[in-house]
């Protein structure tokens, strides 16, 4: 397994951008959903980040899939805790091994951290991903 943090800044960004892109190109609506999503993430657990994604209505849609998209390449690709299935029916498989989950809530908490502080300073840049 590589370097954890490098992981976590890695992603970081690329949640950002990717998220920015999803909505319009936006940093701002970009730090926004990133920090609802860590809310969820962190209070409520990896399940309900995912389902909090498929629920999101048509203005939060295309960030929505982004972040579901690489939370789903992070633990199938990095960690190896999922495989290619459906995201939510892999979840219930990591959720009855608690190591791994705690380790995949972990690296995804600091990841949308730093992809929360990659968004602010891209709008504090003025700097809108094309």
């Amino acid at each position: 397994m590589e370097n954890l943090d490098r992981l976590c800044a890695e992603y970081g960004y690329k949640f950002a951008k990717q998220v920015s892109k999803g909505l319009g190109n936006s940093s701002k609506a970009a730090e926004t959903f990133i920090t609802k999503a860590l809310g969820v993430l962190q209070e409520q657990g990896l399940y309900a980040l995912l389902l909090f994604c498929k629920s999101r209505g048509d203005n939060e849609k295309g960030g929505a899939v982004k972040v579901e998209e690489l939370t789903k390449e992070i633990l199938r690709e990095k960690l190896k805790f999922i495989n290619d299935g459906d995201i939510l029916e892999e979840i219930n498989g990591l959720l009855s091994r608690l190591d791994d989950l705690i380790l995949a809530i972990q690296v995804l908490e600091k990841t949308l951290i730093y992809a929360r502080f990659h968004a602010k300073a891209m709008k504090k840049e003025g700097e809108e991903l094309k």
